[in-house]
């Protein structure tokens, strides 16, 4: 090589390092290749029927923002070219999620993390997390009551709340009865179109949670194991226990970190860090949410209740809580208690009146879905070791 070809090459710069995500491939690529062109090169699974002229739209990918040290990357959703008048053309006639471009389109200019989601593979992961039918006692935390309610008139004008509590406890003995607000602004409307019959749920035999007009048989419960690299859900009917639907997701935190360590670490080097992948892990549970009662032909508000468990960093992740603390030793948890929650409060779109219930972790690298399996498997109530 002649001085002048090795002074050519030194003077060359370094092409963008693209990686993605979750097959943690990766190369580096000449600026201005599609993302597209790059992911089949790579032979990553990216779904692509229109030949890149933007008409399908099957072949969506999100470019992550941030810093990356695994890969030594930092990615940015400037490292790649602006949306076109094709691309502009296609989201207008069928509409592109926020943060998403289409990858025939967007050409690399910098380094990038590029997560492609599952509706974008061709070979879409099924994932499922089998539930074991067994038989338990059918004591739900939510129950449902048909009630029929004394109209108001001039001679007894009291408050509709103040006559449902009454016909509550005239009718299936519940007295003292609290309400959600949310109750309270919805009943008025739930008697009138119920002719002043409605269905009630009770959660505890202490608090109203919902209410609808006439008689209502069903209310569900929905169990989730959020782990590190899957989410399974499973829709239960809190009135039989059978399992209505299930379904599986893959948790999109993997484009912050592909085991749980790199994802604290992303939390440490990146302020603000822990709120994304916060936010991550609950869109994948609304998600779910939304696949499970599709496919059981259900409405998301006849969801009342939701069981969590996860390992340590991922209760943590889906409660909002710092998971900076579990990264080195002591491994200290922030609580090792079960935690109740009203499920707006992690931003689930269910029922307004619905709860979440997430299992204690029994230690820093021993989880709320450990605490699951013993209580489910009840190795105690056993005599062989």
């Amino acid at each position: 090589m002649s001085e002048s070809d090795r002074s050519d090459r030194a003077a060359a710069p370094a092409q963008p390092l693209v990686v993605f995500t979750p097959s943690g491939l990766r190369r580096r690529f000449p600026e201005r290749t599609t993302v597209l062109q790059a992911a089949r090169t790579l032979g990553v699974d990216i779904d692509s029927v229109c030949g890149g002229r933007a008409i399908c739209g099957r072949c969506q990918i999100a470019v992550a923002e941030g810093t990356f040290p695994k890969f030594g990357v930092r990615s940015s959703g400037a490292h790649v070219t602006d949306a076109g008048e094709a691309e502009a053309r296609y989201a207008a006639r069928r509409g592109l999620p926020s943060g998403r471009r289409l990858s025939c389109q967007a050409r690399i200019l910098g380094d990038l993390v590029v997560d492609v989601p599952a509706e974008s593979q061709v070979h879409r992961p099924v994932v499922r997390k089998r539930a074991e039918a067994r038989a338990v006692t059918i004591d739900p935390v939510v129950k449902l009551h048909y009630v029929e309610v004394q109209e108001p008139d001039m001679h007894d004008p009291s408050a509709d709340l103040r006559r449902l509590r009454r016909a509550l406890a005239q009718q299936w003995g519940l007295a003292d009865l609290e309400a959600d607000l949310e109750v309270v602004r919805g009943l008025q409307p739930a008697l009138r179109r119920g002719k002043w019959a409605v269905t009630v749920a009770v959660r505890k035999g202490r608090r109203i949670v919902a209410i609808w007009p006439g008689y209502r048989d069903k209310i569900y419960g929905l169990a989730i194991d959020v782990g590190s690299t899957t989410i399974a859900g499973h829709l239960c009917d809190l009135q039989t226990g059978d399992v209505a639907a299930a379904s599986g997701i893959m948790n999109p935190q993997i484009r912050f970190g592909e085991d749980l360590m790199s994802r604290v670490s992303y939390a440490m080097m990146n302020p603000g860090g822990d709120r994304e992948m916060t936010e991550a892990v609950r869109g994948a549970l609304n998600d779910l949410a939304a696949a499970v009662t599709r496919e059981a032909g259900v409405d998301v508000e006849e969801v009342l209740e939701v069981t969590l468990v996860g390992n340590p960093i991922m209760h943590h992740l889906v409660l909002g809580i710092d998971p900076r603390e579990l990264g080195g030793a002591p491994f200290a948890l922030s609580a090792d208690d079960a935690i109740e929650v009203r499920t707006n409060e992690i931003a689930l779109r269910l029922n307004p009146g619905a709860r979440a219930y997430v299992l204690p972790c029994i230690a820093g690298h021993v989880g709320a879905d450990s605490a699951a399996v013993v209580l489910s498997e009840g190795p105690h109530l056993r005599d062989d070791v």
